[in-house]
């Protein structure tokens, strides 16, 4: 349980960057993703929720194991993107990992190719009430 404002980093791993430009949209003054107390940083040293996106392969592998061990305790991992979730277009590629959730435990999936902004807001908002809990 986090006592604070939750601080987020995103990272993507490749793919088409859709999930990377609704991330945009999502912290932009439509949607503000802010306004509910949410921090965006940009060090996954200072985040209590780290998002995934994109697809894992041979060569970040190595790269994201780096980063998750970089947020400080308790951490959150949310999948975000077909990518993330299930390796997407990607998953038969030669080079691919699979799905985030084989590398590293995954606490909440925001579906979608690319997720909305509006999934990656009520994903992150569901998570964050989980924690009151």
């Amino acid at each position: 349980m986090i006592n604070k404002s939750p601080w987020i980093s995103f990272i993507e791993f490749g793919g088409c960057n859709g999930c990377t430009l609704e991330i945009l949209s999502a912290i932009t003054p439509k949607y503000d993703l802010e306004r509910f107390g949410i921090k965006i940083v940009g060090n996954p040293k200072h985040a209590d929720i780290l998002v995934v996106s994109g697809t894992i392969n041979t060569k970040s592998l190595e790269r994201l194991k780096r980063i998750i061990s970089q947020v400080p305790k308790p951490r959150y991992v949310i999948a975000m993107g077909s990518c993330a979730i299930s390796g997407g277009i990607s998953r038969l590629s030669y080079n691919s990992k699979g799905p985030l959730d084989k590398i590293v435990k995954v606490d909440m999936y925001i579906p979608g190719c690319p997720a909305k902004p509006e999934a990656i807001i009520h994903g992150i908002l569901n998570l964050i009430k989980g924690w009151e809990k």
